[in-house]
């Protein structure tokens, strides 16, 4: 009989590395973002040189509750699911997931392109947080259907605010800080700061999404998960009209 080698565990294990804060990074890509909204890339290289922590501690805020564990558990990516056009067409009108695919569908765009504009910018590993970090990644448009916001500047900065209320990302607090500043310079009277903020406090409010089954939620019809979820209606964002909108950050 062959003798076996003996397995010698490492003496100690590599910790999880949590990354440094980079606010020159952050402010430079902050600038380009503000003078273009679709700059999507920009918006990753916030995230990565300002999150921290977050994503590691919305994993273990997962892991804290029965259902979040059997999600974590379960570790089913979410972009596959949001981008199978033919399950979504089969779920009743006016469902989540019904307006989900007519609003990506009117805004031309997937969750693959969110994959592939984060892949040059962040760094992936195997590692179940990574996973938590993808699934909020893909979950960006599914949340602007749920909280009720366009994809016009003003509706994105409304996202950025409530989305950093909902994840304690930092990368969220400066996008949403730096888009209110430069709207004091937008023309017109309107409340775009406040609506801001509104987006803030409508996210302190609201349950933590995050912590919710995605697939159970797609078939709901939308102002059902709006109510199980506490959103309540943007008001302020609403109360600016539609052509407006856009204007809220301009460019230059």
């Amino acid at each position: 009989m062959t003798a076996q080698t003996p397995f010698v565990p490492a003496s100690k294990p590599e910790a999880l590395p949590i990354p440094k804060r980079q606010w020159g990074v952050a402010l430079s890509a902050l600038r380009k973002l503000l003078a273009d909204k679709d700059d999507t890339g920009e918006v990753f290289e916030i995230m990565r040189a300002l999150n921290g922590a977050s994503t590691r501690d919305g994993y273990l805020r997962l892991l804290s509750t029965a259902e979040g564990g059997r999600i974590a558990y379960e570790r089913a990516e979410l972009a596959p699911l949001l981008a199978d056009r033919a399950w979504l067409a089969s779920l009743p009108p006016g469902s989540v997931g019904a307006e989900y695919a007519r609003f990506t569908a009117a805004a031309q765009i997937t969750p693959q392109g969110l994959v592939e504009v984060s892949s040059r910018v962040m760094m992936e590993m195997e590692h179940p947080i990574a996973w938590f970090g993808r699934r909020t990644r893909d979950a960006h448009d599914l949340w602007h259907v749920l909280a009720g916001y366009g994809t016009d500047s003003l509706g994105e900065a409304c996202l950025v605010a409530f989305s950093y209320a909902q994840t304690r990302s930092l990368g969220w607090a400066f996008i949403a800080v730096g888009a209110a500043l430069k709207s004091r310079s937008a023309p017109g009277r309107h409340p775009y700061a406040r609506a801001i903020f509104e987006g803030y406090q409508r996210g302190r409010r609201a349950a933590w999404i995050a912590g919710h089954d995605y697939r159970a939620l797609l078939p709901l019809p939308l102002e059902d998960a709006r109510a199980r979820l506490g959103l309540t209606p943007p008001r302020l964002y609403q109360s600016i009209p539609a052509a407006a909108r856009d204007g809220a950050v301009p460019k230059g």
